[in-house]
């Protein structure tokens, strides 16, 4: 596993088999996740690595990600959903996503033009902590497994990746992972799917 951001830049965060291969997803967007990383280092952050990517943070409280996906760049705060966005840039990773919001990144200058906007919604998220403001969840018609949104608390990039999937690919996974009884075959069961998870793949995928 990676140890640095700087590593992360270079070959990737090492969760997929394309870990320091030109197939990797950073080598896609590395200049906009590099742009993006110089903007973020001038607020009140502070920069970690989690989960194999580069997490930023407010009095040990997880604000936002950045991350690679196959078609973009992504700035993905935690509780999105309680910004105001009033540029109407913010957008859902998918129907499931109750808190998180996103925002996508294709070129540098778009980076650079958003510096500011970026900035102001790290300042609200900032407030949005420390006023103690809570996304209040509602109840899925087809849940998600506490399986796996326990996984999901300790692994923000496999959900980042699980919601970029489509609603079909989403919804035959959690048919997968809610069919054993034991909560320990199911957590099995989500182990050995991460890696197609991951690299965007459904379950009947080869």
């Amino acid at each position: 596993m990676i140890e640095t951001v700087e590593e992360f830049l270079e070959d990737g965060c090492g969760r997929c088999q394309y870990f320091a291969t030109p197939d990797c997803k950073v080598n896609s967007w590395r200049d906009e996740l590099i742009a993006l990383r110089e903007i973020l280092l001038k607020t009140e952050l502070q920069e970690e690595l989690k989960w194999s990517n580069p997490c930023y943070t407010y009095d040990g409280i997880n604000i936002l990600m950045l991350s690679a996906l196959k078609n973009q760049a992504v700035v993905g705060f935690f509780k999105g959903v309680l910004l105001n966005d009033p540029h109407k840039l913010l957008v859902s990773p998918g129907k499931s996503s109750q808190s998180d919001r996103r925002l996508y990144y294709t070129d540098v200058e778009t980076v650079h033009d958003q510096e500011s906007i970026v900035l102001d919604y790290v300042a609200e998220a900032i407030e949005i902590e420390k006023k103690g403001l809570k996304v209040e969840f509602k109840k899925n018609p087809e849940p998600v497994p506490e399986e796996l949104e326990a996984v999901f608390e300790t692994d923000p990039a496999l959900k980042t990746a699980f919601f970029e999937l489509t609603p079909g690919r989403q919804r035959g996974y959690i048919l997968h992972f809610s069919q054993p009884k034991q909560a320990k075959t199911r957590f099995s069961r989500i182990e050995k799917c991460i890696p197609k998870i991951m690299a965007g793949k459904g379950f009947h995928d080869r």
